[in-house]
């Protein structure tokens, strides 16, 4: 398996070299180009990865795999839903692993490593989006035990939103 190491400030510049290749890699052809483009560029500047993970609340931790980074996540404690009835919960706001690192089982040690921190911190339960035609991280999900609660809209520009599923694993 691979090494998880929790992010700091001075990991800005990986974040985002590592975020911005995984999304364009995972949806890409979610929208078209130059909305991607515009959407990683604000989200996945070295400026926007640096007061991201200034935010105490944002919890980051990156997978090295032979000394290489293969994926991250980034969860958010107590972060309720209005789908969820328990509470407190962790949002599972992203789940990331690059496309030359698929089925070494990486992306279940980063989903249980989350989990599991979730779990220490006294939450009862875990929600994130999906992208609906994302079809692979949603039977990633449902193997993990999440469940699909709701629907929702992630919005890369103003311009263009895709509809996700929520999904929700409760412990």
């Amino acid at each position: 398996m691979g090494l998880l190491l929790r992010l700091t400030t001075s990991d800005a510049e990986l974040l985002s070299a590592i975020g911005g290749k995984t999304l364009i890699e995972s949806h890409g052809h979610s929208a078209a180009p130059g909305v991607m483009q515009e959407y990683v560029e604000k989200n996945f500047s070295t400026e926007a990865c640096l007061n991201e993970l200034q935010d105490e609340k944002n919890i980051f931790h990156v997978l090295y795999y032979r000394n290489e980074p293969a994926g991250y996540y980034k969860i958010v404690f107590d972060c309720p839903h209005p789908e969820v009835s328990l509470s407190p919960v962790s949002k599972m706001e992203r789940l990331y692993l690059l496309r030359s690192f698929y089925d070494l089982k990486l992306g279940q040690q980063l989903a249980q490593h989350a989990i599991v921190l979730s779990k220490g911190n006294g939450e009862k339960g875990m929600w994130l989006n999906v992208w609906k035609e994302n079809y692979r991280a949603i039977q990633f999900y449902e193997k993990q035990g999440f469940k699909t609660i709701g629907e929702s809209e992630f919005v890369l520009t103003s311009a263009h939103a895709n509809p996700n599923w929520v999904m929700f694993l409760g412990y």
